[in-house]
């Protein structure tokens, strides 16, 4: 009888932590029906992104005078609005996650630097983080694409390099305090080289801070790639983006405003769901809020 008296109290805080407010949950599944549209878009795409149909063209939803053929209406060419909102989803994600994914590898990698050699190396990279932190990227965007051109890859790696000096001053910061507490040491201490260290001792140890970070920068690289779409220097013709259709779609805003007003609200809708999703996590994962 003691023993399950001392073993019921334990239970209650496991189930807690495990409980997923609603809120949270339909941003979950939100973002899972995003992802599945952008995996399957090829699929579930009633026509292809280009493709016209010029006597229907500007024509209304369903429910506004609209026919079944296009549900969500088509453009001022006929193009049938959520088809190209189904390939805009699966543009935007990848664009996304890429360039996430390519800030979170290159600041971590900049701070486990400045952390290793501290001195010179230190400062020239606490130097050239300050640096970023205070030019606009925006303006910076602007710049290089301009003077390069626009690409895919290029457009993907200059939005990876937006916010990536969260990244080197959370690395860096939690590498010297790995090392203040002593385990990192004691690996080095019994032979083994920095770069094992680091990947397999340091990093597992700072993956969910890291992680919480790259959740919270997601929808700022969303709303960056729209605008930048928005501007005509983001996702160029016949490629189409989340942002490249609020960007045709202006122009149509008082005749045609379902061209501009759905990849509008899908915008809205995902960053707003990562956002949740993302204080969820950091509630949970971060061991300071617990």
């Amino acid at each position: 009888m003691s023993d399950l008296a001392i073993a019921a109290p334990v239970a209650a805080p496991a189930k807690a932590r495990l409980h997923i407010p609603p809120g949270v949950a339909i941003g979950l599944g939100w973002i899972l029906l995003m992802l599945a549209v952008a995996f399957l878009a090829d699929i579930i795409s009633p026509y292809g992104y280009t493709a016209l149909d010029l006597r229907n063209r500007l024509s209304p939803p369903i429910g506004f005078g609209g026919v079944w053929a296009h549900p969500l209406g088509t453009d001022e060419l006929g193009r049938d609005v959520l088809s190209r909102l189904i390939h805009s989803i699966r543009m935007s994600l990848l664009i996304a996650f890429g360039a996430t994914i390519i800030g979170a590898a290159f600041g971590t990698t900049m701070g486990f630097l400045a952390a290793h050699f501290r001195g010179l190396v230190e400062q020239a990279v606490l130097a050239l983080v300050d640096f970023s932190a205070a030019l606009p990227f925006l303006i910076l965007a602007l710049a290089v694409l301009a003077f390069f051109g626009n690409s895919l890859w290029l457009f993907i790696v200059l939005l990876g390099f937006h916010a990536w000096e969260r990244y080197a001053r959370i690395a860096r910061g939690l590498a010297i305090s790995a090392g203040a507490q002593g385990y990192a040491a004691a690996v080095r201490q019994l032979g083994a080289r920095p770069l094992r260290v680091y990947a397999r001792h340091i990093l597992p140890n700072i993956a969910s801070t890291l992680i919480i970070s790259m959740t919270l920068a997601f929808p700022e690289v969303i709303l960056l790639e729209s605008g930048l779409s928005f501007l005509g220097l983001g996702v160029q013709p016949p490629a189409t983006s989340l942002g490249n259709m609020v960007g045709y779609g202006r122009e149509y805003l008082t005749r045609a405003p379902w061209i501009l007003l759905a990849p509008a609200f899908t915008i809205i809708l995902t960053t707003l769901a990562i956002s949740i999703v993302g204080d969820w996590l950091r509630d949970k994962l971060d061991p300071t809020l617990r």
